[in-house]
C-alpha cells in the first residue's frame, strides 16, 4: 500500500494517478478522516499525560477531600484518555480500507491509457514471425492430432478450463520448467519449489483480492487458505516480517508453482484452448531489492524473459504496459506478447510474461525492511516480480510457431536435452 502521509501530503497527485489507473477510492475522504485521527491521537496522549500527573498528585495530597477530588480527576482523564483512543482506532479501520484500495503510483513515463490498447511497443525480439507455405492450425488442432492435450477429458473431471497433458506435451512442459530453472539458477537466482497454498493474508500483502465477488482466487472453506494465483504470492510471503541486512540485497528467487485462477476469460478464438485456463504452471522470478536497485532489477528481469524467448526461437514484443493495465501494486510493467500464429484471424499477438517492479507497495503490507549498518531504524525494501515462463502459454507459442505442413512439430533446439527427440509426431 501506499504510505500514508504520502497520500496526506499528495492528495491531488494521488487522485490523478487513480484516474489514470481506473481505480475508484476516496481519497479526499482518507484526508478528512487521517487529519481527524491524529487529533484524536494527540488528544489521547495529552489527556494520558495529564492522567500521569494527576495519578502521582494523589499521594502527594494530604487534605482526605482534595484527594479524592485528585482521583476523580485522573479516572476522568483516563476515561476521555481510553475514548479518544477508542474513536482513533475505529477511524483507522476505516482509514485502513480506502488505504488498501489505493493503487501505487505509477512510473513517469508508463504510458497513460485506461486499458491495454495504450500499451506501447518499445522493441521485438530476435526471431521474425514465421512464414508458412500452408494454412496454420492452431494448438487446439494440432493437440487433438498429435495427442498431446485432452481439453474433453479435462472438463469431464473438473469443468471447462481444465486439460490433460498427454505424450510429448508432458515432455515439452518439464522441459520448459527445466530450461528456464537453469536459465535463472546460471543468473544467480535460487531456485524454490513453493506451497500451492498460501494464507489471505499473505494474498492481501502481496495486493491479490482473496475473498469476495471480485476476486479470481479459488479460497479453501472453512479455512485461512487459498490456492495461489502465482509464485509471486508465495515467494514475497517468504521474508513477511523479516528484516534484512542491506549486504544481502538484492534477493533473486527462481519460484516453481501451479497456478489457480477462478475466471478463465471470455469465450473467444482468442482465449481457446490454453491461453486462460484455470490451472497452470509457471517459473517465476522475485526479488527483494534496495530502492536504488530497482529499477535496474526491472530491466534485469525483462532482459532475462527476452533471453529465454529468443533462445526459443519465437517472436515477440515487449510493451510498456499503460496505467490502466498495471494492476493494483505495479509501479512499471513491462509485458512479453509472443506471435501466435493461430490466434485470432491470421494470427496475434499473446501475452506470455510480464514482469513488474512493486516498489515499497507490497513491502509496506508485509512488513519487509533491510537495515544498514551504522544507521538507526529500517527501511522498507523494494520487491519485483516476472515470469520467467507460464508454461501453458509457452507450448501455446511453440506448437503453433514450430509446426510443419504434415501436422508434426518441430522441437525448438533448446529443449531438445530434456525432451528426447526434435519432432513431435502422431504417436
Amino acid at each position: 500500500m501506499l504510505d500514508r502521509k504520502f497520500i496526506v501530503e499528495n492528495a491531488d497527485l494521488v487522485k490523478e494517478n487513480c484516474r489514470h489507473r481506473n481505480a475508484e477510492a476516496d481519497v479526499d475522504r482518507l484526508v478528512q478522516l487521517e487529519t481527524r485521527r491524529r487529533e484524536l491521537d494527540r488528544q489521547s496522549q495529552e489527556f494520558n499525560r495529564l492522567a500521569n500527573e494527576a495519578s502521582k498528585a494523589i499521594g502527594k495530597e494530604q487534605d482526605p477531600d482534595k484527594r479524592e477530588e485528585r482521583k476523580a480527576e485522573a479516572r476522568e482523564l483516563r476515561e476521555k484518555k481510553t475514548a479518544a483512543q477508542a474513536e482513533c482506532d475505529e477511524l483507522h479501520v476505516e482509514i485502513l480500507a480506502i488505504q488498501n484500495g489505493i493503487p501505487n503510483m505509477s512510473h513517469p513515463d508508463a504510458p497513460i491509457g485506461v486499458d491495454d490498447k495504450s500499451n506501447l511497443e518499445v522493441r521485438r525480439g530476435a526471431t521474425p514471425t514465421p512464414e508458412f507455405g500452408f494454412e496454420p492450425r492452431d494448438h487446439v488442432e494440432l493437440g487433438e492430432r498429435l495427442e498431446m492435450i485432452d481439453f474433453e477429458g479435462g472438463a469431464r473431471i473438473a469443468g471447462h478450463g481444465f486439460y490433460f497433458l498427454k505424450n510429448d506435451a508432458v515432455l515439452l512442459e518439464l522441459a520448459l520448467q527445466q530450461f528456464a530453472v537453469k536459465t535463472l539458477s546460471e543468473a544467480g537466482f535460487t531456485p524454490v519449489i513453493t506451497p500451492d497454498l498460501a494464507f489471505t493474508e499473505v494474498l492481501n500483502g502481496t495486493g491479490y483480492i482473496p475473498r469476495g465477488p471480485e476476486t479470481q482466487i479459488y479460497s479453501i472453506e472453512n479455512s485461512n487458505l487459498n490456492l495461489v494465483a502465482t509464485a509471486e504470492i508465495t515467494l514475497g510471503g517468504l521474508l513477511s516480517g523479516q528484516t534484512l541486512d542491506s549486504t544481502e540485497l538484492p534477493v533473486r528467487l527462481c519460484g516453481l508453482s501451479h497456478c489457480f485462477r477462478t475466471e478463465a476469460g471470455a469465450a473467444g478464438r482468442a482465449s481457446r484452448g490454453l491461453y486462460r485456463v484455470h490451472q497452470f504452471t509457471k517459473v517465476e522470478m522475485f526479488a527483494f531489492t534496495a530502492p536504488e536497485q530497482s529499477d535496474a532489477i526491472l530491466e534485469e528481469f525483462c532482459q532475462l524473459e527476452c533471453q529465454i524467448f529468443d533462445a526459443l526461437g519465437l517472436a515477440y514484443r515487449v510493451v510498456d504496459t499503460a496505467t490502466g493495465d498495471l494492476g493494483g501494486p505495479a509501479y512499471r510493467k513491462y509485458d512479453l506478447e509472443a506471435w501466435m500464429p493461430g490466434r485470432g484471424d491470421g494470427g496475434e499477438f499473446g501475452e506470455v510474461t510480464s514482469t513488474s517492479n512493486c516498489t515499497d507497495f507490497q513491502a509496506r503490507r508485509l512488513n519487509i525492511r533491510y537495515a544498514v549498518k551504522g544507521e538507526k531504524g529500517t527501511k522498507l525494501v523494494h520487491t519485483l516480480n516476472g515470469t520467467a515462463i507460464a508454461i501453458s502459454r509457452a507450448i501455446i507459442a511453440i506448437m503453433e510457431n514450430y509446426q510443419q505442413a504434415d501436422g508434426s512439430i518441430v522441437v525448438p533446439e533448446v529443449l531438445r536435452p530434456w525432451v528426447g527427440k526434435d519432432v513431435f509426431t502422431s504417436q
